[in-house]
């Protein structure tokens, strides 16, 4: 069973910093795409960025390129979304998912595990 837990949402001013943190088990992490969504109210969710654990490989939405990095800690299985230069319409639930590698991890629409969310709140 894939799980997926997700930390470390909050509220921040506009140009502050955040990290989020996803734990998964040990077969997750070590063979699935693992990415990182968004969900506005009213809006789409949409990717952010994804990592392909076993090769490193990362992708990021444009909105967010520059400002947000990806990555993971093997010895912790737990994948980390860490948020600079944090704007007002960054504000949103934040996911973290996953899925087996059948297709590229940018390919946002893919992803069939799902954690939680956690809150992530800018403010001007």
């Amino acid at each position: 069973q894939v799980q997926l837990v997700e930390s470390g949402g909050g509220s921040v001013q506009a140009g502050g910093s955040l990290r989020l943190s996803c734990a998964a088990s040990t077969y997750t992490y070590s063979t699935h795409c693992m990415g990182w969504f968004r969900q506005a109210p009213g809006k789409e969710r949409e990717g952010v960025a994804s990592i392909y654990n076993p090769s490193g490989a990362t992708y990021y939405a444009d909105s967010v390129k520059g400002r947000f990095t990806i990555s993971r800690d093997n010895a912790r299985t737990t994948l980390y979304l860490q948020m600079n230069s944090l704007k007002p319409e960054d504000t949103a639930m934040y996911y973290c998912a996953a899925h087996p590698p059948s297709s590229s991890c940018d390919d946002w629409l893919a992803y069939k595990f799902w954690g939680q969310g956690t809150q992530v709140t800018v403010s001007s």
